[in-house]
């Protein structure tokens, strides 16, 4: 797979970013080392690893109780947000 200088374009485009064309051209070279790179692990022989079901072999998760606890209002939440100054 080759990432090309025309999809670094149309993903700089969907994010609403603007480069110069010496940008994209570098920007293609440097994504197109990370996936030369993550390929690598298909040349790894993964036969006799078996599939975990859960990263910590052997693990139980631990998980807290649920206790419920008095939460704040709508009008608390939103105290902040009527108060604060935006500057755009």
């Amino acid at each position: 797979m080759s990432i090309s200088v025309d999809d670094v374009r149309y993903v700089a485009k969907l994010s609403m970013l603007e480069f110069e064309e010496d940008e994209l051209i570098q920007f293609t070279k440097e994504f197109n080392k990370i996936i030369e790179y993550v390929d690598q692990l298909n040349d790894l022989d993964l036969s006799d690893i078996e599939p975990l079901y859960h990263p910590i072999e052997g693990s139980k998760a631990t998980l807290r109780e649920d206790i419920t606890q008095k939460s704040i209002t709508h009008d608390e939440a939103f105290l902040n947000a009527l108060t604060m100054k935006m500057d755009f």
